[in-house]
């Protein structure tokens, strides 16, 4: 077999960048063109009923190309990364099968490049008693004594992961423990089987905080709050952690009189420019397999096709 014919012929096409660089409407628009199909890497977005906070494609978006991995989970139902790794796989295959080209699209790094990079993470049930237990112990001892564990057990995983999310701490911990072996090495990467064209949304920094104002205020207009209430009402309580997303956080603050209104709007402002930070440390570590454009200079339709048919 020649080196030509060993090469993939399945393609996906990516589109990644942090929040508010205008990925859905670029994902869609490549989409349609390809004849493709949308598959979303947004871990806020598998969840129904949570919209408008998640800034989910609209009805209308979702109607103008097939979507997957949308409103796959209920708000209370555990999801984690080899959930949706396994979901995304089908996701592609079943594209595939149709001949259709899927076009990943999401700012959640690591559900990105877990699948772009073929990573192998255990299916490890979620244990709850053992969650609460360690919840618990990071309310009376602060979430700095489960990183210090974790750095224990499992310094490589610890290095990376964010401090920040107690929920991926847990986790990693939750792992070791009903394994006996570290995260970091249960992950074994399977290199895909198929040719991957990565086009990355970039945007003035300032520029981009004033895109993440706007929006929220947009949220807040076209009714995050009734839909924070609408999910308490359904028995989703603030607790949940899916709840403890950006935006619901807040508004479930501002619900239990912790905060006003206008401190809960603007704290999911400030909340969202630390997000965008991080998702550039997400994207950027790995600048020579993304094809960067400016979404502030023009429209960046036109140079993503341009990246997709240099890579054919």
């Amino acid at each position: 077999m020649t080196a030509a014919q060993q090469e993939p012929t399945r393609r996906l096409i990516a589109v990644i960048g942090p929040t508010a660089t205008g990925k859905t409407e670029l994902a869609i628009r490549v989409a349609g063109e390809l004849g493709g199909e949308a598959v979303n890497a947004d871990s806020r977005q598998v969840y129904r009923g949570m919209d408008i906070g998640t800034a989910k494609p609209t009805a209308a978006e979702q109607a103008r190309v097939p979507h997957h991995l949308i409103d796959i989970a209920d708000p209370n139902e555990p999801f984690n990364l080899s959930d949706y790794l396994q979901l995304a796989r089908d996701a592609l295959e079943s594209c595939w099968s149709r001949g259709a080209v899927p076009v990943l699209v999401g700012g959640t790094g690591q559900y990105i490049w877990a699948l772009l990079e073929g990573w192998q993470v255990p299916r490890v049930p979620p244990d709850a008693e053992l969650r609460a237990e360690l919840e618990a112990r990071a309310e009376r001892e602060g979430p700095q004594a489960l990183l210090d564990e974790l750095r224990d057990v499992d310094p490589a995983y610890a290095a990376t992961v964010d401090a920040s999310n107690l929920r991926r701490v847990i986790r990693a911990l939750e792992v070791y423990q009903r394994t006996g072996r570290p995260l970091s090495e249960c992950r074994t990467r399977q290199p895909p089987d198929w040719k991957t064209t990565v086009i990355g949304l970039t945007c003035d920094r300032q520029a981009l905080y004033g895109r993440i104002d706007r929006r929220v205020d947009a949220m807040m207009e076209a009714g995050l709050l009734d839909e924070v209430r609408a999910l308490n009402a359904r028995g989703y309580g603030c607790e949940l952690p899916a709840m403890s997303g950006i935006g619901y956080r807040q508004v479930c603050q501002h619900l239990a009189g912790a905060l006003t209104l206008d401190e809960a709007i603007e704290r999911i402002k400030t909340a969202t420019h630390r997000l965008v930070r991080r998702q550039g440390a997400w994207f950027r570590r790995d600048d020579d397999r993304i094809r960067w454009i400016d979404a502030t200079d023009g429209d960046p339709f036109p140079q993503s096709l341009r990246a997709v048919e240099s890579d054919r």
